[in-house]
């Protein structure tokens, strides 16, 4: 059970007393049924209509919740994130703690997932703790609005690897600076935490800064021309915009994007920081991984807020050059250390792969956007690859434990400037770590979407949920096993019996498409199908936009049950990748495979594959935390997630095939 037994936290919770936190709204919310009309046509079903009660999910989950965010806390305090709001405001004395303009950004992220967790189950003790890191936020915060403690601090003394970088007034040094970032993640976590409580003392700080933004930047007279270096205001702003209704939100985070790549606006970033050229002439994923996907995700919330057909035509171009040529088999993104970029097309080396963890989740929240605007199965075909193989690898099974890169080699020895071979406490750039507590907890949020007559069911796992669809009261539960197995229960119950459309989606890899385009094929195409029935009859249909979609006057107790068969399947490249010629990996349903020195000791550097080859597949339920294992005559294989989670090793996800 979570302690939160730590210095700062103790000495200031008493600083409650002194924090508004009451239950009121103000007119936060007055306009949030217009605006949200005018945006998705697709409705994620809120974590707070379903109940998890999964075996695989509902442990990382739980996890993360009752270790790693206590975990994160601590690491916090040890490294003075929470006192540099104290110092500055002028509670205490000091110079900055830490070594990145963005580790205010820890503290908002822990308060994300904590506010999560929140709208998932009331924990009284947990909402204390976090309004006492509010408050300690609160304090670091300038009368403005203004919000990034190490320059309230002392603008001339940034941290010490950035210095003379960042030096000087506000605002001088955005490209690096994070003056924009760090807002931008403060707005996200307090629109989670308003969400989760109700209550407006996390919001305040948040439209405060906001405003301030408002107020700085434009092309009027006294404004500060500009674009932030990191994305992630700009989806900060728009969903502030779908709260309040207040377009001033809209029209600064559009603008951010408009200028990007505008000389006339201030000297361009160039590709790392996606600054090359106007949002709507780029083409193809580049730079920085994670910044692009954050900016892809708010340039699609400007297509579903405003219909702009330049950013729409662009978001799409840009996926299907992402899809197509720039993801690993795990879903992971950002092939480069230096830049922690994208490479060229095609360019997917696995040693040396990046893949941060970060990229992943910003991925994730792309998708899901995607879909909430299409409503295509080939958006969540990219998630679930994402989240069950190069997302949660980047955590340990203890909760403890972190990957920043993702890579899909390791020799036992490489090492880049965040490791490659072994999993780390923490990192001097700790964002993944307090990126997994972000997201994590988010999870159930993903399973459902609906519009007035449709419910999709995009991923598969035990629940059992309540909701609204259109004006029918809804109940609908799954019992499954996935990912070791195919085979998922749903019981449909409607309060009185109701007409709508169900939405099933069928994974790519039940459909024989591994990704959707031909950047990864499997050697040899399941001849299985996927089947449906409703109350034990057969239905014949086929699937559209990768959903079984099943139309009917819906009645208590309805049973659906789905089979997608599971095989091991060998996966190849497009032969424009250099790195996997003549080698193939292994799927077994949504998870990719990897081979680890730990379980093949005498043979590793042999180990192969040839087309006579057969495989089983067994349950080990102590290894691993209970996982499926892949074996042949030659090697056995683990889920690729749950790798260095047994020491410093070999691995490698792409074997030789031998004809």
């Amino acid at each position: 059970m979570m302690k939160y037994n730590l210095p700062i936290l103790t000495i200031f919770m008493s600083l409650l007393v002194l924090v508004s936190c009451k239950e009121t709204k103000n007119n936060v919310v007055q306009n949030k049924t217009s605006v949200l009309k005018a945006g998705y046509e697709i409705e994620p079903v809120n974590i707070q209509n379903v109940k998890l009660t999964d075996s695989f999910w509902l442990p990382i989950i739980k996890r993360v919740q009752e270790v790693t965010i206590e975990y994160a806390i601590k690491k916090c305090d040890e490294e003075g994130r929470f006192e540099n709001f104290l110092i500055a405001g002028k509670q205490k004395t000091g110079t900055t703690r830490g070594d990145m303009p963005f580790d205010d950004t820890d503290v908002y992220k822990i308060i994300e997932g904590a506010s999560n967790t929140l709208i998932s189950a009331p924990n009284p003790k947990l909402e204390r703790v976090l309004d006492s890191m509010i408050a300690i936020v609160k304090i670091g915060q300038e009368p403005d609005g203004y919000i990034t403690t190490w320059r309230t601090i002392n603008p001339a003394k940034p941290p010490a690897p950035w210095v003379p970088v960042i030096e000087g007034k506000r605002w001088e040094s955005l490209q690096i600076s994070h003056e924009l970032y760090n807002p931008g993640h403060l707005i996200e976590a307090a629109i989670v935490h308003y969400e989760a409580t109700g209550k407006t003392n996390f919001l305040d700080i948040a439209i405060k800064a906001a405003d301030m933004l408002v107020r700085t930047f434009g092309d009027n007279p006294g404004q500060i021309k500009g674009v932030p270096g990191h994305q992630i205001v700009e989806t900060g702003l728009l969903k502030l915009y779908q709260i309040t209704g207040k377009e001033d939100y809209l029209k600064l985070a559009k603008y951010y994007l408009d200028n990007r790549g505008n000389p006339n606006n201030h000297k361009l970033y160039g590709e790392y920081a996606q600054d090359h050229m106007p949002v709507i002439e780029q083409k193809e994923a580049v730079g920085h991984a994670v910044r692009a996907v954050y900016m892809y995700a708010g340039m699609t919330d400007i297509v579903a807020l405003t219909k702009d057909k330049a950013y729409e035509n662009a978001v799409n171009t840009i996926w299907n050059n992402m899809v197509n040529k720039k993801m690993y088999i795990t879903g992971g993104i950002g092939s480069r250390h230096d830049g922690e970029a994208f490479g060229v097309n095609y360019e997917l080396p696995n040693l040396t792969a990046y893949n941060e963890t970060c990229a992943a989740i910003g991925d994730v929240y792309w998708n899901h956007r995607l879909h909430s605007l299409y409503g295509k199965s080939q958006y969540f075909d990219v998630i679930e690859r994402t989240m069950y193989n190069g997302l949660i690898s980047g955590i340990s099974l203890d909760g403890k434990q972190f990957f920043y890169p993702n890579a899909l080699e390791a020799d036992g020895v490489y090492k880049s400037n965040r490791g490659s071979c072994t999993r780390q406490g923490w990192f001097d750039c700790s964002c993944c770590p307090t990126n997994l507590i972000r997201f994590i907890p988010s999870i159930p949020g993903l399973i459902y979407s609906k519009t007035k007559n449709d419910l999709y069911v995009n991923l598969y796992a035990s629940n059992n949920a309540s909701f609204t669809l259109g004006k029918t009261d809804l109940q609908i539960s799954q019992q499954t096993s996935y990912p070791w197995n195919g085979k998922v229960g749903i019981s449909v119950n409607p309060k009185k019996e109701s007409k709508f459309t169900i939405k099933l989606r069928i994974p790519g890899w039940a459909r024989n498409e591994v990704l959707p385009g031909d950047l990864y094929t499997y050697k040899k195409a399941s001849t299985q199908k996927p089947t449906i029935t409703v109350n034990g009859e057969v239905l014949a249909i086929q699937p559209e936009n990768g959903y079984f979609n099943v139309t009917r006057n819906w009645k208590k107790g309805d049973k659906i049950a789905l089979n997608f068969p599971m095989e091991v399947q060998e996966v190849e490249t497009n032969s424009k990748v250099e790195t996997n010629k003549n080698k193939v990996s292994l799927e077994y349903g949504p998870l990719v495979y990897a081979v680890e020195e730990m379980d093949n000791k005498t043979n590793f550097d042999k180990i192969n594959i040839s087309a006579s080859d057969t495989f089983k597949v067994r349950k080990e339920a102590n290894l691993l935390q209970g996982v499926n294992v892949i074996e042949n005559s030659k090697f056995k294989a683990i889920p690729y997630y749950s790798w260095s989670n047994r020491g410093v090793g070999k691995m490698k996800v792409w074997i030789d095939f031998k004809d």
